[in-house]
């Protein structure tokens, strides 16, 4: 785990440097209004529940430690609302600090919030690889693999406590925005709660999805470094099995189709970069279903739905859907690379969360929205 010296958990050494106070002003500049700065709040409150953790770890929260946290959400104006622990591990005697839920607590004199800003946070963090106790996360990173991530201990405990947020919300007949924002296995977890509240409650919180995982056979294709031309055509013959697969088993299809129609209008913000191998499988995942469409008009619909193992699912009685299969998104795609830095510097870096704060003059970034057709 990194010293309690790492400058990245130092919000003023390593926080958005174009959003830092200038010219004598103590306040942050921040324009709820730009789609740059609401995404580097959200991967700045995001990094703060890393370091909550560390903080926690490192014991930098009593009075002779002054904890290094607190900088990553209250420098936006937002105050700590609960933590999220994980205790699947009771027997250690320790809990896993994974999310926390944050508040919007306007400072006094200033203006009311403004209609862009979220009134209510819930950050998820990823895999803390130099923790002493990574071992509970690289666990779930295998779940995540194994499509079980939904039924892990982690998992419910999100659920519950967005459940119990939005609930309190409807209770006090409040009008405000949630957002659900999440890192590598946090983003996991974000994007899993997203669906489900949009699946049972049609609420379509906005989702802040950094790097998140993509499991498929993407990755064992992109291995093989084909040509773009040879890419295409395998995406194609895979989609059109798919849709053939589809027709043989009705039932499932249309039980996706159906899933993904309630789904279409949540749209998530996914963060990926191209050459992050844990997630550049969204980048194909909608660039190829749109070629598909181009080429073979109708089909894309039907295989955007399917998945070999879902089907496979199917035919042993258990419906199940992957994740990764999602009607609607925008696709935030950063190009940037360190031309200097060594291979896994590269790789480690187009991973990493501390992109996603940075200022767009710093990344080479495209946006791309895609939808469900639903008619």
């Amino acid at each position: 785990m990194a010293s309690s010296t790492d400058l990245t958990d130092h919000f003023d050494k390593s926080g958005p440097t174009h959003m830092m106070p200038t010219g004598g002003s103590s306040a942050m500049k921040i324009d709820w209004e730009s789609e740059e700065h609401r995404r580097c709040v959200a991967a700045c409150i995001v990094k703060g529940t890393y370091v909550l953790e560390s903080d926690r770890t490192m014991c930098r929260q009593g009075l002779q430690a002054k904890a290094l946290a607190p900088a990553w959400w209250e420098s936006f104006h937002f105050r700590l609302m609960d933590v999220l622990t994980d205790d699947s591990f009771k027997h250690r005697g320790d809990k896993f600090i994974f999310g926390a839920i944050y508040e919007y607590a306007a400072p006094a004199g200033a203006p009311p919030r403004h209609p862009s800003a979220p009134q209510y946070v819930v950050a998820f963090r990823g895999t803390m690889m130099r923790h002493p106790k990574a071992i509970q996360d690289v666990y779930l990173d295998g779940k995540i693999v194994l499509n079980r991530l939904k039924g892990s201990n982690r998992s419910q405990r999100a659920h519950a406590a967005v459940h119990a947020l939005l609930a309190g919300i409807a209770k006090r007949k409040e009008s405000c925005v949630v957002w659900l924002a999440g890192h590598s296995l946090g983003a996991s977890l974000a994007l899993d709660v997203g669906r489900t509240t949009m699946e049972e409650q049609g609420l379509g919180l906005p989702t802040f999805l950094f790097n998140p995982p993509h499991v498929a056979s993407t990755q064992a294709i992109n291995l093989l470094q084909p040509s773009e031309v040879a890419k295409n055509d395998l995406y194609a013959a895979s989609n059109l099995l798919k849709a053939g697969l589809g027709v043989i088993l009705s039932p499932h299809r249309k039980r996706m189709e159906k899933l993904f129609q309630r789904l279409s209008p949540w749209a998530p913000k996914l963060y990926v970069h191209e050459k992050d191998f844990i997630c550049q499988g969204f980048i194909d995942y909608f660039q190829q279903r749109e070629r598909l469409e181009e080429r073979f008009r109708g089909a894309a619909k039907s295989a955007m739905t399917l998945s070999y193992r879902d089907m496979f699912h199917h035919l042993v009685g258990h419906d199940k859907e992957r994740p990764h299969l999602l009607p609607s998104a925008t696709l935030w795609k950063n190009s940037c690379i360190d031309s200097d830095a060594r291979w896994l510097a590269k790789r480690s870096n187009a991973h990493g969360l501390q992109q996603w704060w940075k200022s767009d003059a710093d990344l080479s970034l495209t946006s791309r929205h895609y939808t469900y057709p639903v008619a």
